[in-house]
Formats: structure tokens, sequence, C-alpha cells
């Protein structure tokens, strides 16, 4: 059994800074306070114990009460990206089975069309409040969250991460990073991705302060940073290449408390960790996805320069294999096991079970080189990452072929200097079609960050013998 996280946090730490947004601060006990009104408040709206319920809105401190709410009511939470598209929002509400979407008041219309009950912020605040039964204890096997992360068959899966699971991965990481009196951590990645939510856990689990960010701020973070105000903060590379560059301008450096950066999303740029070691910022690399609950294995900042491109290795109740290999360097499918790991899917790939003899296959390529460092080599070879956001060609190819004129898709990443990577789309068309059609085709049904920024007309995609589509010739054809 585990404590719950709320509850057991503010009785030990009441009086301490759980919480702040710009000028305004919350201790754990004012935390739980604000979430037990409002877990009254989504139980007179018929929200019991056990219910699954979906959640949309900006990252502000509003989610954040939202989320604990959620929690002391007993609720299991579907986190929604803000970012998609009204069509992708309503496949995920009708996938996960969510008896209601709880969602801000501004981001109303992008759900007023689907079939689950709407439920805005403004009506809970002017609810009632009726008697909630809070569980002081959670089993392990409780699905506290679940996030959608689309598969390689374009259909998004709906990951359930549980009690046990959020608790190994926080565990993990403390062991791993250490913990101080003074830490502050500096929040500003979306709390409907795992590596933003995971930071609310840690909080609790901890008895942290999270310095919340609603949105990413380069000037405002670089100044924190130099000024100590915070002491840790998860990135990708986009967003350090920007707090670099804004300590740069002036020659500053990082304040000595400043303790950790967590880079995930892809590896970091050998030029990026020379320039953060000029500002005196420990770049941490990791390595991690929504079904292992965050990181599962973390590059030491000892090791940066030491072990340039490597993720490290695994935290220390993780383990990490190479399928189908016994010698040193042998490349291979990257296989995870550990209780950081979900159990399994909800909606359509509910009946799939994501391990294979007790080990998750992560469809990335990677190594062990001869001190137990693994590398990756192509993280799940198709996969497009742009800004630290994934993107699976299948998605955009499944879109571009619904389109009357377009009878074969193919995407491919192609290279940018500000975000990483960005979609390329390669179609054949059997009547006449436009670019700047086929542009607003995908933007009605796709989040913006995945419709494709160049469309190439050509007469066939390359295939092999199965009729199976080669990705990497395209990757060949953009290069």
């Amino acid at each position: 059994m585990i404590p719950n996280w709320l509850i057991q946090r503010a009785y030990l730490t009441p009086d301490k800074t759980a919480l702040s947004f710009g000028e305004d601060k919350w201790t754990f006990a004012e935390l739980k306070e604000r979430a037990m009104i409002l877990a009254k408040k989504l139980t007179a709206n018929d929200l019991a114990d056990g219910q699954r319920v979906a959640l949309l809105g900006p990252s502000n401190t509003d989610m954040v009460f939202m989320i604990h709410a959620c929690m002391l009511a007993g609720l299991e939470i579907v986190m929604l990206n803000s970012r998609l598209t009204a069509k992708e929002l309503a496949w995920q509400l009708e996938d996960s089975g969510a008896s209601a979407v709880i969602v801000a008041d501004e981001m109303s219309d992008v759900v007023a069309d689907s079939a689950v009950r709407p439920l805005l912020y403004s009506t809970i605040e002017q609810s009632a409040e009726r008697p909630t039964e809070v569980q002081n204890m959670w089993a392990a096997e409780r699905t506290i969250t679940i996030m959608y992360t689309s598969g390689t068959t374009g259909f998004p899966k709906g990951v359930r991460q549980t009690a046990g699971n959020h608790v190994s991965s926080a565990l993990s990481s403390v062991l791993n990073l250490g913990l101080e009196d003074n830490d502050v951590w500096l929040c500003a990645m979306p709390l409907f991705h795992i590596s933003g939510f995971s930071i609310l856990v840690r909080s609790v689990l901890y008895g942290m302060e999270v310095r919340l960010y609603e949105k990413f701020d380069a000037v405002q973070a670089a100044t924190e940073i130099r000024e100590g105000t915070v002491t840790r903060m998860s990135v990708v590379s986009l967003t350090l290449d920007k707090i670099l560059r804004e300590l740069e301008k002036e020659d500053r450096y990082a304040h000595a408390s400043f303790q950790t950066m967590l880079a995930g999303g892809g590896s970091v740029p050998v030029d990026y960790l020379e320039r953060a070691t000029e500002c005196k910022i420990p770049v941490l690399q990791t390595y991690g996805m929504t079904e292992t609950s965050s990181q599962t294995a973390t590059l030491a900042a000892s090791d940066a320069m030491r072990k340039m491109g490597s993720a490290g290795k695994p935290l220390f109740f993780n383990q990490i294999k190479i399928r189908d290999t016994e010698n040193v360097g042998e490349k291979g499918e990257v296989l995870i096991r550990g209780p950081h790991v979900t159990p399994g899917y909800v909606g359509r790939f509910a009946d799939i079970n994501p391990l294979e003899d007790g080990w998750l296959p992560t469809g990335d390529i990677g190594y062990f080189d001869e001190e137990g460092y693994l590398y990756i080599v192509d993280r799940r070879s198709d996969l497009i990452i742009s800004g630290g956001e994934n993107i699976y060609p299948a998605e955009i190819e499944n879109v571009l072929v619904a389109h009357p004129a377009v009878s074969e898709a193919g995407v491919c990443g192609r290279e940018h200097p500000e975000w990483g990577s960005v979609p390329t789309a390669f179609v054949v068309v059997t009547e006449s079609v436009t670019a700047e059609e086929l542009l607003a085709f995908c933007e009605e049904r796709l989040a913006r960050y995945k419709v494709p920024k160049e469309f190439h007309f050509v007469d066939k995609l390359p295939r092999n013998a199965s009729n199976k589509l080669l990705r990497r010739e395209l990757r060949a054809w953009v290069e």
C-alpha cells in the first residue's frame, strides 16, 4: 500500500512551500485545503471514487489544484494534450471511456462536439460541496493517470500509469539526483506530459517546491537560474539552447545552488553541452517514455563530456537489456523492465499486453558500451522529435490518405535548426491538388506541430518486396 501523496505530505510538512507561480505561493497545507474543496465539488457533480475523467487546460495553478482534487476524489485522470485538434481530442475521449471531461472555460470549444459530458472549471467552482471519503492509502496497482502516446500504427495508445509506477520513478530519480532542503524544481513542461506531471509527483513525495510556468520563458528561466531562486529544471535541447543564449548575452552563469538540468526528448548536441559547462549548468541527459513514467536511464553530469551522446545507466530499480545481443557495442532493440513500467493500456489497445516475458519492447535501437552506458542509436527509427514532441509518421500518413486526391503518403523528418526535426510529406495523387490544399486539410485534423512543413508530389513511394513503405529511403530523398 502507498500513502495518499498529498494527505501524507501535508501531514509531514504542512508549512513547507509546495507551489509558486508568479508572486503567489502555497504551502502543502494550503494546497491540500484548496484541493479538498475542489474534490468535494467534483463529488457534487456525480463523480465518484474509481471513475475515469479527462482533464484539459493550460499548465497553470488551476490545473495543479484540479489534478490534486481528482486524486483526492479517487478519480483516474486522462491527461489531454491541449495542443491537439478537436478531432484528435474527440478520439481520445471516446477511446478512454471517460465519464466526463473537466475543461478550462477558455478551451471548452474544442470539446464542445464530444459525446463526453463537459464539466467547466467555472461550473465546478460554483458547485456546492458534498462530503468526500478520501482514501488515505492506495493500492500500488491503482491507476492514477492515463496519457496518450501515438503508436507506430498511427492510433494513439492510452497508457496507464499506476501509483506504484509513479512512486518507483520518483524514488529512482531521487536516488540518482539527490535531494536538498532548499530544492525548487522549475516546471516549464506541460503538465499533461509525463515530464511535467512527474515533477508534481516528486514534489509531494520529496516535500519539494515546484516553481510553475504556464509557458516556457527563456528570459525568466535564465534569470532564476542565475539568481539561485530555482535549483533544478527539466528541458529538451531546444529550451536548453534558448536558456544558454540568454545567459551568454551578458556572459552570465548559473548560481552555485543550481544542481541539475535534466534533458530529455532526444540526445543533446555536443555544442550545447560545452556551452552549458561554460555557463556552469550541470546537464544530465535522460532516456524515458510515457510507458515508463518518465526516466529509465540518466547520464550523470560528471560523465556528460566523457560519455558524449549516452543516455547513461539504468536508474536504481530499473533494468535495460538489448534484444538478442551478447557483445559490448552490439546494437538491437532496447527492452526495459521495472516497477516503473506500465501494466497496460485502455480503450482500443486494452487487450494488448505491453510486455514480452516481463520486458517492455521500446522499438528503440541502442547498445551498451564496455562500462555499461546506454546509447540510443535510433529513437523508434521512424519517430520525428520536434521541439521535444514525439511525432509518428503513420498518424500523419493516415490523415493524408483520407484526402480524396491522395492515394499514397509517406512522411519522414527533415532537420530543422530550431526544432531539431520537422515532418515532410511525400504524396502520390490521383487528381490535381495543391500543397496549400493538403496543408489546410491537415491543419483541420492534426495538432500544429504534426502538420508537414513540406509536400513533395512523386510518382511512387519506395517500398520493399512485401510492399512495406521504406521511410529510410524517404529520409535519403530529403537529404
